[in-house]
């Protein structure tokens, strides 16, 4: 009899007469190979590029800070020569109401779309039934249309909506929900369709279904827990659609009920912009798709991975 073992061959040793290649330097960490010039160069067009990056980002603070009398195209680069908030509190009184619109459209579509995405998702790779191919591809037919194609049509049907007696409440943040979900549907649907023909067993289904769950029941105690990198990935898309939106609310709100995108854009026309505001108010905006992606970027890029190979 022989003893199998769990050693491990290192790199370059020969098993069953043939050498192992080694990849990797020894010595050296993963890398760190090459010449020291060939490391210096790649490090100074990372730095490059990270400045090229963080430049636009340094104007928008330095402006921010600045007087409206201080800020000229010969001063744009300079820092301001006495700090001043009246760019920031001028953006937060005219932003604040539409920041928290934006943030219930944003949330509330992040969810329902990746609930509805979920459950189509399930269906189109778990439950075959005939023409379930054709059905998926017309769902998919949904992530080419162009907005522009439909906005006229789109508008004229929400408007007719609103106008039914007993549907006054469908206006501004509620229309712009049902938008980005019937927008959203195809992408989510496609991501968690993916993922669960990769990732979730057929067999984990079938001995549920020996244990006597039905299709409600296997989906909710089976499938829905070990969906969360899915989730992620959908929640944290639709998330920023919505936030980042302006086509549909330019069409489909108004000032007294529009997004923070529509009261941005308000805040940076005019004929004597106030460029202080306008730059925090960009700031403000942008802030919670930023504080997503630094809090959320790494299990999206795992949810992204997840899946991709069986």
């Amino acid at each position: 009899m022989t003893a199998t073992t769990n050693e491990v061959v290192p790199a370059g040793a020969a098993v069953g007469g043939e050498p192992i290649p080694s990849r990797v330097t020894p010595g050296k960490a993963p890398g760190t190979e090459g010449t020291a010039v060939g490391r210096t160069v790649r490090y100074a067009l990372l730095v490059l590029f990270l400045v090229l990056i963080l430049l636009p980002l340094y104007v928008l603070i330095v402006t921010s800070l600045k007087r409206s009398a201080d800020v000229t195209a010969s001063q744009a680069w300079s820092l301001p020569t006495s700090l001043s908030f009246n760019g920031w509190k001028s953006a937060w009184d005219s932003l604040s109401p539409p920041l928290f619109r934006s943030l219930v459209l944003a949330t509330s579509v992040a969810v329902l779309s990746a609930m509805l995405g979920s459950v189509n998702g399930f269906v189109f790779s778990k439950w075959r039934f005939p023409g379930a191919t054709t059905v998926f591809t017309l769902f998919l037919f949904g992530m080419f249309i162009p907005y522009q194609a439909v906005m006229i049509p789109l508008q004229g049907m929400l408007l007719d909506v609103q106008g039914t007696p007993g549907f006054s409440w469908f206006d501004g943040i509620v229309k712009l929900i049902a938008v980005h979900l019937i927008f959203g549907i195809p992408i989510c649907s496609l991501i968690f369709r993916n993922y669960y023909a990769t990732a979730l067993p057929t067999e984990i289904l079938e001995a549920a279904k020996v244990d006597g769950a039905g299709l409600l029941r296997t989906f909710r105690s089976v499938v829905l827990p070990i969906s969360m990198p899915a989730f992620v990935v959908t929640m944290i898309w639709q998330f920023t659609s919505a936030w980042n939106d302006f086509l549909f609310a330019l069409f489909l709100t108004n000032r007294n009920n529009g997004p923070v995108t529509y009261a941005l854009n308000e805040l940076a026309g005019g004929q004597n912009p106030d460029y202080p505001s306008i730059m925090a108010g960009v700031l403000l905006a942008s802030l919670p798709t930023l504080l997503v992606y630094i809090v959320l970027g790494r299990y999206f890029i795992g949810g992204l991975m997840s899946g991709s190979v069986k």
